[in-house]
């Protein structure tokens, strides 16, 4: 994970969840559950997994993040601190690997696609559900407009942290769209998909080659 992320979300853990529902206006879990809905049956590793907010439908869960303090306010059983980039993990040991709201924050997302591909088991998938500008060029402007005003205020109202929020704007431009991104990368992607206002909320499934 980046190291200039995570003692952000250390400091905004308590009230991580609370903002994260007021800044999706509730529809947060409605996105991640559509990219758990494409997950293999059996257990799988939550990367990234934060508080452990992710409802997983019954399956087995693994928490994985390198925030202590996101990892103690989760009810997972399995938890485990690490990063992305090297799983502690044997080969073929997971069935499906999801990742909401993370890969932004990552140091490499190479590195990171590579340790999935390799824990994952054969016909096993991966997920990752996070935020990107809109593909329209105009309603990119207005997002970004959007997203520089709101995000500081809710982080200033609700954490006394608008720093820390304004990082968060700053990273939705750090990428390349996910249509670009997962390509020509250890996984292959097989499905891709917007959601949210103007688009801005997008999964994709992955598959090992």
């Amino acid at each position: 994970m980046s190291e200039a992320s995570d003692p952000i979300f250390a400091r905004i853990a308590a009230r991580y969840d609370l903002i994260n529902r007021v800044l999706s206006f509730g529809q947060e879990r409605q996105w991640r559950a559509r990219g758990i809905e494409m997950l293999s049956p059996g257990t799988v590793l939550d990367l990234g997994c934060g508080t452990g907010a992710t409802d997983f439908a019954g399956r087995a869960v693994v928490g994985l993040d390198p925030v202590i303090e996101m990892l103690a306010l989760s009810p997972v059983r399995d938890r485990v601190v690490g990063v992305g980039e090297a799983l502690p993990f044997r080969e073929g040991a997971v069935d499906g690997v999801f990742s909401g709201f993370v890969f932004r924050n990552l140091s490499s997302i190479a590195e990171t696609l590579e340790e999935i591909d390799r824990v994952l088991r054969p016909g096993g998938a991966a997920v990752v559900v996070d935020l990107a500008r809109p593909r329209n060029g105009f309603l990119r402007v207005v997002h970004r407009i959007g997203t520089a005003v709101l995000l500081p205020l809710v982080g200033l109202v609700f954490a006394g942290a608008p720093k820390e929020y304004w990082y968060l704007h700053r990273s939705l431009d750090s990428l390349p769209p996910p249509e670009q991104l997962f390509q020509g990368h250890a996984l292959t992607p097989e499905h891709i998909w917007r959601m949210g206002p103007f688009g801005f909320v997008y999964g994709v499934r992955l598959r090992k080659t």
